[in-house]
């Protein structure tokens, strides 16, 4: 890297409590950058973006000067290669984007929520991983709760999200439990302590 703040990423899958972890983070004072909410961001307003995807997914997907996402959901999940392509588009724009975060944030440590570390190649960009668990009972309540959505939906979610294998993990990874038993302000301040 070429700050002298460790950057450290918030990774786990649906319904862990990654945001849990992030808002005490940012409760804390530490800047926390948030991959998906940057990605809707950057989707709704780069113009970059919105060539590229008319470009090398159909043009069909861009209404009025809009992402119009129902639609380019469509054609993407039907067609694992234009799926590829729109991942390769967004990736590449969050992954410049957090370049940026991490120079503004000018040598202090910071911290990057994802939920795709490793099909992002937002792990390359890290020192340390914190990977926040939960067992898929309370993960299927949460997101249930959250977002309205069937246990089988949910099933299905979390068996895709988990069902990925990076080619490599990284070399430095800490877990935090988030059970719902187990306090997490604990956790943290113990890994900010052995991260420093």
């Amino acid at each position: 890297m070429t700050h002298g703040g460790r950057v450290i990423a918030i990774t786990g899958g649906i319904g862990s409590g990654k945001s849990v972890v992030s808002r005490v983070l940012v409760e804390m004072g530490y800047p926390v950058y948030d991959c998906d909410s940057r990605a809707r961001d950057i989707m709704d307003n780069d113009c970059g973006i919105k060539r590229a995807i008319a470009d090398n997914i159909g043009v069909e997907c861009i209404v009025d000067g809009m992402i119009d996402r129902s639609r380019l959901s469509r054609i993407v999940f039907n067609d694992s290669v234009l799926l590829s392509r729109l991942n390769e588009i967004v990736h590449s724009a969050v992954r410049d984007d957090l370049k940026r975060f991490i120079e503004s944030v000018g040598g202090y440590p910071c911290f990057v929520e994802t939920a795709i570390l490793y099909q992002s190649g937002i792990d390359l960009m890290v020192d340390e991983v914190w990977e926040v668990t939960a067992p898929v009972d309370v993960r299927i309540e949460r997101v249930a709760m959250r977002n309205g959505l069937s246990e089988r939906e949910i099933r299905a979610r979390i068996s895709s999200q988990d069902s990925y294998v990076p080619l490599r993990e990284h070399a430095n990874v800490k877990i935090i439990v988030n059970d719902n038993f187990t306090a997490v302000l604990p956790q943290v301040n113990r890994l900010l302590i052995t991260s420093a």
